[in-house]
C-alpha cells in the first residue's frame, strides 16, 4: 500500500512554526516509505480565507522544499460534502438544532456545576416536524450535528500515543454545518481523506477527541479510516507555549537569515529520542523518520539550538552555494577564511568589511603603539608572496618576536586589534593575506 499523507492548512493567516512542523512530519512520513505528500487548502470559511495566504502557504512550503505531489482546495469540492451530508441524513446520522451559543454555554456551566461532562444533551432530537416547521416559519434556520453512536467505545491504535479509547457518552455530538449552510472542519476533512486516499493522518494531540468523532464518520460513510497518530505539541524554551512561538513563521526565519535545512533539522527531531543534528537534505531526514521514536512529553523549541544547527550547515556550504548572496567582490578564498566564524551567511558582510573595507581600531595602549610602529615597518618590508606554512602572518609575528621580545597574547592581540578592529575572528594566517600589504600597513600606522 502506498503511504499517502496530507497537510491541510486554512488560509486564514500565515503558517507558524507548529504548522511547519506538522507539514514537515507528514512529508517525511510519506517520503520515508516512498509515498505521496498532499497539500489540501481548507478554505471552506469563505469570510476568513484569503488568496494571499494561499500563495504564502505555497511559497513557505516551497522555501522549505516541502513540495506536494498534488493539491486540492475544499472550496472546489462543496458538491462532494453536500452528497455525503445527504447520505448521512438518509441514515439518520445528522440532526437539526437551534440553540444559540449563549444557551449552550449556560447548559455547559450547569453540567460542570453538577460534575457532569459538558456535552450536548441532544435536546433537539425530541423536536417534532411541527416544531421544525414553526422554526422555519419564524425564519430560524437550523445548524446540524453529527449523531455519535454511543453504544460502543471508540478505540484505535495511535501511531504515537498507543492504544486510545473514548466512551461515546463522554463525547458531544459535533456541529458539522452552520445555520448559513457553511461547513465546519470535521465532515469535509473526513470526506476529503476518503476521496484523496489518505492512509495516514499525523497531527497534534489537540485533535485526539476529533479523531474519535471522525472515526465514526468514516464508518457512517462506509469507508475504512486512515491510520492516526497524534504528536505532542510544541512549547517555547521558557517552558510554556508562547505568543512568539505561535506567530513565528517562515518570514521570521528568512529575516533572521536562517537556512531552511536548519529549521527542518530541528523540527524533524525535537520531541523524539533521536539526536538533533544538522542534515543537509530532506532525504536523509526521511530515511531516519520513525514514529516509534516520538515521545509524549511536549517538544521544546529552542532558538539557541536552531542557531547551532544553522552554523553547522553554513560551515559545510561550498562557495558555489552562496556566491550569489555574498557581498560584491568576496571570492572563494575570503569565504573559506570567514566561514568557520559564521552562524549565518549574512554575517559574511561584516567579515568582508574587515578584509576589504574600513575598520574602526580601538584606542591602543601607550606601550603597544611603539610595537605597532615596528609592526608597520616590518609589514611593509615583508615577503607577502611567501608560500611557507603560516605565510605572511608567521613571518610578521616571528620577526616581531625576535625584534621586541614579545610573545603570546602581548604579541598577537595588539596586531589583531590594529588589523581587524576586533579581538576575535578567523585565523590571522588566513585573514592577513586577504587584507593585503597596503591595507595592513595603513591600519598598523593608523593605530599608532
Amino acid at each position: 500500500m502506498t503511504i499517502i499523507t496530507r497537510f491541510a492548512p486554512s488560509p486564514t493567516g500565515r503558517l507558524h512554526v507548529g504548522n511547519i512542523r506538522t507539514a514537515l512530519h507528514n512529508f517525511l512520513l510519506a517520503k520515508s516509505a516512498g509515498g505521496r505528500f498532499m497539500l489540501r487548502i481548507d478554505d471552506t470559511d469563505a469570510e476568513r480565507s484569503q488568496e494571499e495566504y494561499v500563495d504564502a502557504i505555497r511559497r513557505d512550503l516551497g522555501w522549505l522544499s516541502l513540495t506536494s505531489d498534488a493539491e486540492e482546495r475544499q472550496s472546489a469540492r462543496l458538491a462532494f460534502y453536500e452528497e455525503a451530508f445527504e447520505k448521512l441524513q438518509q441514515s439518520n446520522r445528522v440532526y437539526r438544532c437551534y440553540e444559540t451559543s449563549q444557551e449552550l454555554e449556560l447548559r455547559r456551566k450547569v453540567l460542570l456545576g453538577r460534575g457532569l461532562p459538558p456535552i450536548y444533551d441532544r435536546a433537539a432530537l425530541s423536536l417534532t416536524e411541527a416544531d421544525h416547521a414553526e422554526k422555519a416559519a419564524q425564519g430560524i434556520a437550523p445548524h446540524w450535528r453529527f449523531l455519535i453512536d454511543r453504544d460502543e467505545p471508540i478505540a484505535w491504535e495511535d501511531g504515537v500515543r498507543g492504544p486510545q479509547k473514548f466512551e461515546g457518552d463522554r463525547l458531544s455530538d459535533p456541529v458539522i454545518r452552520r445555520a448559513d449552510g457553511s461547513w465546519l472542519y470535521m465532515l469535509p476533512s473526513a470526506v476529503d481523506d476518503i476521496a484523496m486516499g489518505i492512509t495516514d493522518v499525523l497531527r497534534g494531540e489537540d485533535h485526539v477527541s476529533n479523531t474519535a468523532v471522525q472515526l465514526q464518520m468514516f464508518t457512517a460513510m462506509g469507508a475504512i479510516p486512515p491510520r492516526f497518530a497524534h504528536e505532542a505539541l510544541l512549547i517555547g524554551s521558557e517552558g510554556k507555549l508562547s505568543k512568539r512561538l505561535g506567530s513565528l513563521g517562515v518570514d521570521a526565519f528568512r529575516e533572521q537569515g536562517l537556512e531552511p535545512m536548519a529549521i527542518n533539522s530541528l523540527l524533524a527531531r525535537i520531541g523524539t529520542s533521536q539526536p538533533i543534528v544538522a542534515e543537509t537534505s530532506l532525504a536523509v531526514l526521511a530515511e531516519g523518520f520513525d514514529l516509534s521514536t516520538f515521545g509524549r512529553a511536549p517538544a521544546r523549541f529552542d532558538d539557541a539550538e536552531l542557531l547551532r544547527l544553522n552554523a553547522q550547515i553554513v560551515h559545510a556550504m561550498d562557495y558555489a552555494e552562496v556566491r550569489g548572496i555574498l557581498p560584491e567582490g568576496m571570492d572563494e578564498a575570503a569565504w573559506l577564511a570567514v566561514r568557520p566564524n559564521l552562524e549565518k551567511v549574512s554575517e559574511a558582510l561584516e567579515w568582508w568589511t574587515v578584509i576589504a573595507g574600513e575598520v574602526a581600531v580601538p584606542e591602543m595602549a601607550e606601550e603597544d603603539r611603539a610595537f605597532l610602529a615596528d609592526a608597520a615597518t616590518v609589514a611593509d618590508e615583508l615577503d607577502w608572496d611567501g608560500k611557507e606554512e603560516g605565510g605572511a602572518w608567521k613571518t610578521l609575528t616571528g620577526a616581531l618576536k625576535d625584534r621586541t621580545g614579545r610573545k603570546g597574547k602581548t604579541l598577537f592581540m595588539p596586531l589583531r586589534l590594529a588589523l581587524t578592529g576586533m579581538d576575535h575572528g578567523p585565523d590571522m594566517s588566513v585573514l592577513l593575506p586577504l587584507i593585503g600589504r597596503e591595507r595592513a600597513v595603513a591600519r598598523l600606522r593608523s593605530a599608532v
